[in-house]
């Protein structure tokens, strides 16, 4: 379970305070996944992050009570001065993995040659797109974390494989998605949210969701 109890969050721009979430609680249940729909620059990422544990709440609780991924899609998942080897092994200590296995199991799935040992700040978004997939498969997680849907390669063999791979976890896990697209959230969420200037309204179906989304938008 996942859950947020009271939890407020905002950011001063410059010019006004924007604020993000106003004493939001919500539960995120093991086998139920939720989708959370909200125009961009309304702060999905920063409330997948707070999920996470990347970002801390102004206020409220955050409590965690199965295993949360790191947010798949998100630039902060990897330290790009690092090489993919690199990373690879700093987050099989941060988890107690071995670091060996989550090296060599990042390198088959990544396939990036010797690339796998250089900077990630060389990297393409394609091969770092690659990076994040193989971090996220390397785990094994209770509640999967997804901003703005499935990053992308044009490497069709990639694609088929991490694919396959992932499927595989979302089958017997949990996922959080947030989303500016209700399409987006169609093949993982029965249930949603609606985020609207700082609160996120609840509906036990995604239909319901998007008639209140397309309603104020």
């Amino acid at each position: 379970m996942l859950e947020f109890i009271e939890v407020s969050k905002s950011y001063w721009t410059g010019t006004r305070r924007k604020v993000i979430l106003d004493r939001a609680t919500f539960r995120v249940e093991l086998g139920n996944s939720l989708g959370i729909l909200a125009p961009n620059g309304t702060g999905k990422t920063t409330i997948i992050n707070m999920m996470a544990g990347l970002t801390r709440p102004d206020e409220g609780r955050i409590h965690r009570g199965c295993r949360v991924s790191f947010p798949l899609g998100a630039p902060s998942t990897v330290n790009q001065t690092e090489s993919a080897k690199g990373n690879a092994r700093f987050l099989a200590r941060l988890y107690g993995l071995d670091p060996d296995y989550v090296e060599a199991f990042c390198r088959w799935v990544c396939d990036l040659g010797e690339y796998f040992d250089r900077p990630m700040s060389t990297y393409s978004s394609g091969m770092k797109s690659r990076v994040g997939f193989a971090l996220l498969l390397a785990l094994e997680f209770d509640i999967y974390l997804i901003d703005e849907g499935m990053p992308g390669t044009a490497d069709v063999e990639f694609n088929r494989k991490a694919g396959s791979l992932l499927r595989e976890r979302l089958a017997k896990s949990t996922v959080v998605i947030v989303s500016h697209q209700a399409k987006t959230l169609e093949k993982f969420c029965r249930s949603a949210a609606v985020l609207r200037d700082g609160r996120l309204h609840m509906f036990d179906t995604l239909e319901e969701a998007k008639r209140m989304y397309d309603y104020a938008a």
